[in-house]
């Protein structure tokens, strides 16, 4: 898609103001090494720019070429753009309680297996219509579910398996898919971590019923704020956009009106017969769309994930060789095996015989300006949100409270250069 609000002169004069502010490089031991960040460019600004003239400021042209390049990208159906990738998850939830979808739509009191090493948005849409998290314990130093657990865990009450490919390293999609066909499970893959991720040479988010991705700043490309649900089983399609759009029944596009041909022709609900199709409404539903300055520029975005993908394999990649001459202190992460990662971070266990005190550490590379974080939130069983919410745990969560005590991880996003790997690499060893 061509720029057209925006006219030579006015170009050139946006590139002088813009170019500063996206040329700033980060020096270690002056600068604050963030663990996560963007990477914008003077066209990703320029696409914003050219939507705001534009003078339609919601969802519009921008947002209808973003979905069709991102569900192509993908190999997925359709892709269905939304404010954030907890709204997504919420959206691709939602979805899979469609009365329209009879006996397979999901009730009140059901059971989703999922694993307590993660996000909060992963789980709280299940917990959130009245479901049941089931969870199941994780691998180190993979930090994906243990998938031979799965199908153990199963009830007559489970109805879908949702999981997030941790820190962009995909589950164990073989064992998932098999158990999900051979009990008719629907599978809802989290993938906001994972953009560009391969299992078996196929993107993840292109496996289960539905996926998801956020376009937060930390993430692989960016909008702001956004998230998309990707959608592989064609019969959700419509369900979908009508939770992301208020709840109705009609899917015409802001400023449509009548793509049915019968908007005044239904009868539906207990409504007079005629009653406008416009505003009819089928379900629950909400508003989460974005608008187009963002679409805009996660189109731009779109057009360098594979770039900014590579990078963030190099990345883990000096720091996997950097960080092996501490392997006596740390488990470093592995790929699942048939997997090509697309790393979101870089996770580091300390290992039980060194008595290193995880807090200590990631307090000294914050005083040394190297950004940390957790594995979210460690064990969403002990957080105080999930305390009292009905839960089920199967086996023990062992490694997940390894995880919340002993892990933290480190960025490879695609800002940070090898220099960056050397000073942190020194500061560990002072550390040490």
């Amino acid at each position: 898609m061509s720029l057209k609000n925006i006219d030579l002169g006015l170009k050139q004069s946006l590139i002088e103001i813009i170019t500063p502010k996206v040329t700033k490089k980060i020096v270690p031991g002056i600068d604050y090494i963030p663990v996560t960040g963007k990477v914008l460019d003077v066209d990703d600004l320029l696409y914003g720019v050219d939507a705001v003239l534009d003078g339609w400021l919601t969802t519009g042209r921008y947002a209808a070429d973003f979905e069709k390049r991102l569900a192509s990208y993908f190999g997925s159906r359709f892709s269905l753009l939304v404010n954030s990738g907890s709204s997504a998850n919420l959206v691709a939830f939602y979805a899979l309680t469609s009365p329209k979808l009879g006996d397979r739509a999901i009730k009140h009191g059901d059971e989703v297996i999922t694993v307590a090493a993660g996000f909060p948005t992963t789980v709280n849409p299940l917990v959130q219509f009245g479901c049941i998290p089931v969870f199941l314990d994780v691998d180190i130093p993979s930090y994906n579910i243990k998938a031979e657990e799965i199908e153990a865990a199963i009830s007559p009450k489970t109805k879908v398996i949702m999981l997030a490919h941790t820190l962009g390293n995909p589950f164990n999609l073989d064992i998932v898919m098999t158990i999900a066909k051979k009990y008719n499970l629907w599978v809802v893959e989290d993938d906001c971590d994972s953009l560009g991720a391969t299992y078996n040479n196929m993107k993840t988010g292109t496996f289960g019923d539905l996926a998801t991705l956020s376009f937060y700043p930390a993430h692989h490309i960016t909008m702001g704020e956004g998230g998309a649900v990707l959608i592989n089983n064609p019969s959700l399609k419509k369900i979908a956009e009508s939770f992301r759009d208020w709840g109705r029944d009609c899917w015409c596009e802001p400023g449509k009106d009548n793509t049915c041909g019968k908007r005044y022709d239904q009868c539906l609900g207990e409504l007079p017969c005629g009653y406008d199709h416009k505003y009819t409404y089928s379900h629950i539903g909400f508003n989460l769309k974005v608008t187009d300055t963002q679409a805009a520029i996660g189109l731009s975005q779109l057009n360098k994930a594979d770039l900014f993908i590579a990078k963030r394999r190099e990345n883990f990649a000096i720091l996997y060789s950097k960080m092996k001459s501490l392997e006596e202190y740390f488990i470093l992460p592995e790929p699942t095996p048939n997997s090509n990662p697309s790393w979101f971070g870089f996770m580091l266990t300390i290992r039980d015989n060194k008595k290193i005190n995880r807090n200590n550490l990631i307090r000294y590379l914050e005083e040394q300006k190297i950004g940390t974080r957790l594995l979210f939130a460690g064990n969403l069983t002990k957080q105080p949100a999930y305390i009292n919410v009905e839960k089920r745990i199967y086996g023990q969560l062992t490694n997940t409270d390894r995880i919340m005590n002993d892990s933290f991880w480190l960025g490879v996003w695609p800002g940070l250069e090898e220099i960056h790997y050397d000073y942190i690499i020194e500061i560990i060893r002072k550390f040490i």
